[in-house]
């Protein structure tokens, strides 16, 4: 028994400063700070992109065009930039009297292969492709509205106009949204 007591009495001993040597360490890592980076992001919340359209209220009233939300790869453009040849700017009519000095035409720039953008353009009757000759341009999806909420997506020609609405005999029609979905 006294054997057993001067082997496990070392032992007991050793495990006992173990014990306390971690202990004090915990509690010094408890009353540390944190490293700022990590104050920080428990303090700030994150950055949460919701693809709203910037500068959308100047755009609203200088040109009378609603660009709610995108990806940034179709860009509200002046139409006067357009130099018609190669890929230049996809173009809508509208009856309108909006866009530049109530012209009724309002001017995007795509500016990668795929991409969207959602908008309001009331009484569009057609759509131009940024395409200036043949080959060239975006393909384009379009989708539309009725006043009566009847709602139609259209392809729209990369090189060449697309009527739509009253442009097509048929009610007129509210832009929605714009796609890119790759190149002509």
């Amino acid at each position: 028994m006294r054997q057993l007591t001067r082997v496990l009495m070392p032992l007991a001993v050793g495990a006992a400063t173990v014990a306390v040597v971690v202990a004090a360490g915990l509690a010094t890592d408890a009353d540390r700070p944190a490293p700022v980076a990590q104050q920080q992001s428990e303090q700030q919340p994150g950055i949460v992109e919701d693809y709203s359209y910037p500068g959308a209220a100047r755009i609203h009233t200088e040109y009378g065009v609603i660009l709610e939300s995108g990806d940034g790869h179709i860009l509200f453009a002046d139409c006067s930039t357009d130099q018609g040849t190669g890929v230049g700017l996809v173009q809508v009519r509208t009856s309108e009297g909006i866009g530049k000095n109530g012209q009724g035409l309002i001017c995007f720039r795509v500016t990668a292969p795929t991409g969207y953008l959602t908008l309001k353009i009331p009484a569009v009757y057609e759509i131009r492709g940024d395409g200036r000759t043949s080959g060239d341009g975006h393909k384009l999806r379009a989708e539309l509205s009725t006043d009566g909420g009847n709602r139609t997506v259209v392809e729209v020609n990369p090189n060449g106009s697309t009527p739509v609405g009253v442009g097509t005999g048929k009610d007129p029609t509210t832009l929605l949204r714009l796609e890119a979905h790759g190149e002509a």
